[in-house]
């Protein structure tokens, strides 16, 4: 899932997965670092993780970065370039292993006076690759052609990911074979089933990547690599765009670093209350995504005369479970059964932009196509390398989640809970539990989240966020700009999409590039009306 585009598939947990770029957010101990905020120090070892942070930071300020172009198989042309940036596995042990985190970027097309340095992005999962943004520029994206006159655009793998040191739980193959089990459970056997995966997979973790990496696969640890990105970079003060996931690692870069931050724009927020990560904040999920699931029903059923699938929600739903039960029946293909329809349709509520491709799918398979919907939702295996991708942005994703924060670990709690939400809630509800549950027995220690707060320093922060938001429900904004002092939140009222900052509204689109080329927010909270709604 690069960027914040989904990317079909589904977890090896007998499940659809959530995708990746657009899934929650997850925090760990808070270290503060140089310069960093300590407010929230006193933990065994955070200081000494704050003092390897300083020195990392140092030693990449004095080694900077090696441009050059990259490399052939990474698919990124000139004239964007890329290097490296090396950081310590463990902060607490600055001297000791070292991981190299990949970074691209591509120069301002404006003049040396309008340079305003580097606009760092992360566009979510955890487990996402933010290496294709400088592409915006080459293909001269026009939302973001002003900025781009102001800043060099820069990406980059966080740890773990892609071409950064990345990590595995399971043979990548076997991860994305088809098809997998309905993540729906019919009985307790389906339940022990599913279980029993749910363990196999953390301790695939344990062993394909090693307890001592999945100990140091944290959002904070996440948050000093982008420190040292930063000073690397050679830049004072940092300025982020964070979307999704990238906005948590946003609110806590804005926590233990405040006073350097320069511009910060996130959008398609995670909810940062220590309360919410991560497992009140994916059950708050499982009931955006029916929300916003109706909301593409109510769609389709209103361009009945382009998808032929009925004219109200309900019929448009009986079609939805009749292609279930069929599918659960006989998988179609003989590999497409419901987790890998899951993994497809999760799409639709996921972003706008899906819903014409998915609505099209779904009319042409009753209209007799069947072959339509196992293009677009069964696995490809002779695609090696984005097979390798899936099962690694899977593996980060749980990674960090798990190793963020304490996780329930009686499965009377996640049987209970998810029994009771998926009564109103299925279209989600157990494909996200059983996606999440390798957390409940994970091999490492389960940190504690950051406390979220505003920091000395901190200057005012863009928060964006569509109101029907499923994939980080609008709640998230809110609480953020609650926690940072000064930030303004622009709303998209009557609108879902996910990672609004790339879709075409001038009442957004105009306001971020205010942001950052002056820095200017508004005096108050702004709400803008709906980008156009798409037309099949």
């Amino acid at each position: 899932m690069r960027e914040t585009r989904p990317k079909w598939r589904t977890t090896a947990l007998g499940s659809a997965g959530m995708l990746i770029t657009a899934t929650l957010i997850s925090g760990a101990v808070a270290a503060p670092a140089s310069g960093a905020n300590t407010h929230d120090s006193g933990r065994h070892g955070q200081d000494r993780e704050a003092v390897g942070a300083q020195i990392a930071a140092a030693r990449a300020a004095k080694a900077g970065i090696d441009w050059a172009d990259c490399p052939a198989d990474w698919g990124i042309a000139k004239p964007v370039q890329c290097g490296w940036v090396s950081v310590p596995l463990d902060y607490a042990k600055p001297n000791g292993k070292q991981i190299k985190i990949a970074v691209d970027r591509i120069g301002n097309t404006g003049t040396q006076a309008e340079r305003q340095g580097a606009l760092v992005y992360n566009p979510g999962g955890p487990g996402g690759s933010g290496m294709r943004f400088p592409l915006r520029v080459v293909n001269k994206n026009p939302i973001w052609a002003n900025a781009a006159k102001a800043y060099d655009f820069v990406g980059f793998d966080p740890r773990g990911v892609g071409h950064s040191a990345p990590i595995s739980c399971m043979d990548p193959q076997e991860f994305v074979k088809a098809p997998k089990a309905d993540p729906v459970p019919d009985s307790e056997a389906d339940k022990l089933a599913q279980r029993k995966m749910a363990r196999e997979y953390a301790d695939g973790c344990a062993e394909r990547t090693g307890k001592a990496v999945l100990q140091q696969m944290t959002t904070p640890n996440t948050v000093r690599d982008l420190d040292v990105i930063r000073a690397a970079l050679g830049e004072k003060k940092l300025n982020y765009l964070g979307v999704s996931y990238g906005t948590y690692i946003g609110a806590v870069y804005g926590t233990m670093y405040p006073n350097h931050v320069r511009r910060m724009v996130v959008d398609s927020v995670v909810n940062p209350s220590r309360q919410k990560i991560w497992y009140e904040a994916n059950l708050d999920q499982d009931i955006a995504f029916e929300g916003r699931w109706k909301d593409w029903e109510d769609w389709v059923a209103a361009n009945d005369a382009a998808f032929h699938l009925g004219t109200t929600r309900a019929a448009v739903q009986a079609k939805w479970l009749e292609l279930r039960a069929t599918a659960k029946k006989n998988p179609i293909g003989g590999v497409v059964g419901p987790a890998e329809l899951i993994g497809f349709f999760q799409s639709a509520p996921y972003y706008d932009s899906s819903w014409v491709p998915v609505a099209t799918v779904f009319s042409k398979y009753f209209a007799g196509d069947t072959q339509a919907l196992v293009d677009a939702a069964a696995p490809d295996l002779s695609d090696t390398a984005g097979n390798i991708s899936s099962e690694n942005g899977n593996a980060v994703y749980t990674a960090v989640e798990c190793t963020d924060a304490k996780w329930p670990t009686s499965w009377k709690k996640w049987d209970r809970d998810n029994t009771a939400l998926n009564k109103n809630y299925p279209f989600m509800t157990w494909a996200n539990a059983w996606l999440n549950l390798p957390c409940a027995t994970w091999p490492v220690k389960q940190q504690t989240p950051v406390q979220v707060h505003t920091g000395k320093g901190l200057p005012g922060v863009l928060i964006v966020q569509s109101e029907r938001d499923a994939a980080t429900p609008y709640e998230g904004g809110v609480e953020l700009h609650q926690r940072f002092k000064g930030s303004r939140l622009i709303t998209e009222k009557d609108a879902g999409s996910h990672g609004v900052t790339s879709l075409v509204n001038p009442c957004i689109n105009t306001r971020v590039d205010t942001y950052l080329l002056t820095g200017k927010l508004d005096k108050t909270d702004v709400t803008c009306a709906p980008h156009a709604t798409p037309k099949p």
